[in-house]
């Protein structure tokens, strides 16, 4: 197989078909719901809180809300309160054993559940999605992360309805450094591995950089991609905001990092500080202007038409000379 990442790639025009891009679509259906955008906001601490996940239920945006330091029960019954569709994150401890049992009991289903560790292809894993399908039968489960094809086999054949590849490419993950495994510096290349055997929706996460990279991540077979960096360095992003030499930056740290977990134990993630960059909401208007220009590129009217386009490999003894799709 081919070795690359985002910015080794570069996906090749056809003939554009429409008079203006905004014409073109880039929503996605996904687990029942149609969203404006394939993007997801990071499930971490620094990204996402209460509010930034209300906000984007109400206007048309997927989330995941994250699973640190947080009543899930109450989280999901303020998301119903307020009439609006509730995605939450679980681990594989007794305590998420827990929340699940409570839920159920309550009569609160959350419409999205994402099983979240480093290591998902884990028979601790397998077991959490049979709990949240006897339990929860109609909540949409997604379970992650992994990097393999096996991984995202046995996931499906376990009752996962989606899979997040990615295993630790993030800007804020040091687990290649940590540990010498993963997908760090070839993710573009694992998603596309993974997507060749999956018949499940498929959520590319880490290693995003550039608007850019959502359209290449579509191209190779993800259905959403999450994003970290580039939504964590808004005005109202949780992260703690630093002054540093007269400049403003918001604290970002992956959420196997010794910040999150409040102790210096097999730790997996860094702390870095991310410039401010203005309001979240412009920040997702430009991506989706930029998608529609990738649409209008691959010449297409809707998202699913990127994935026709070819691409090139930049580098490398073959670069520029071959073609491949």
């Amino acid at each position: 197989m081919e070795i690359f990442d985002y910015d080794k790639v570069l996906l090749l025009p056809r003939k554009c078909r429409v008079q203006s891009r905004s014409e073109c679509d880039p929503g996605i259906e996904f687990g029942g719901r149609r969203f404006r955008l394939p993007v997801v906001p990071a499930n971490m601490k620094t990204v996402v809180d209460e509010s930034i996940c209300l906000w984007m239920a109400q206007n048309g945006y997927f989330y995941v809300m994250h699973r640190f330091d947080l009543d899930n029960v109450a989280f999901v019954r303020a998301m119903r309160a307020a009439g609006t569709y509730a995605s939450i994150s679980l681990g594989v401890k007794p305590a998420d054993y827990e929340i699940v049992d409570r839920l159920a009991a309550e009569g609160l289903v959350p419409e999205y559940v994402t099983i979240d560790i480093a290591h998902g292809h884990a028979d601790t894993v397998r077991d959490m999605i049979h709990h949240l399908k006897k339990k929860l039968p109609d909540a949409f489960v997604i379970a992650g992360n992994v990097g393999t094809p096996e991984a995202v086999i046995d996931l499906e054949n376990w009752g996962a309805d989606a899979t997040k590849v990615g295993i630790g490419p993030g800007k804020v993950c040091i687990t290649r450094m940590k540990t010498g495994f993963g997908t760090g510096g070839w993710q573009l290349s694992a998603l596309k591995w993974c997507a060749r055997v999956a018949s499940k929706p498929i959520i590319a996460d880490g290693g995003i950089r550039e608007n850019g990279d959502i359209a290449k991540s579509i191209r190779f077979g993800a259905s959403m991609v999450m994003v970290g960096s580039m939504l964590a360095g808004h005005e109202e992003s949780p992260g703690k905001t630093v002054e540093v030499d007269g400049k403003l930056f918001k604290e970002y740290y992956g959420s196997a990092s010794d910040f999150n977990k409040g102790e210096y134990k097999h730790v997996e993630g860094k702390r870095i500080l991310e410039p401010v960059r203005g309001r979240l909401v412009d920040t997702l208007r430009e991506m989706e202007e930029d998608l529609q220009s990738s649409i209008s590129y691959a010449g297409g009217t809707k998202l699913a038409d990127v994935r026709k386009v070819n691409y090139v490999i930049l580098g490398g003894d073959n670069a520029g000379e071959h073609l491949l799709m």
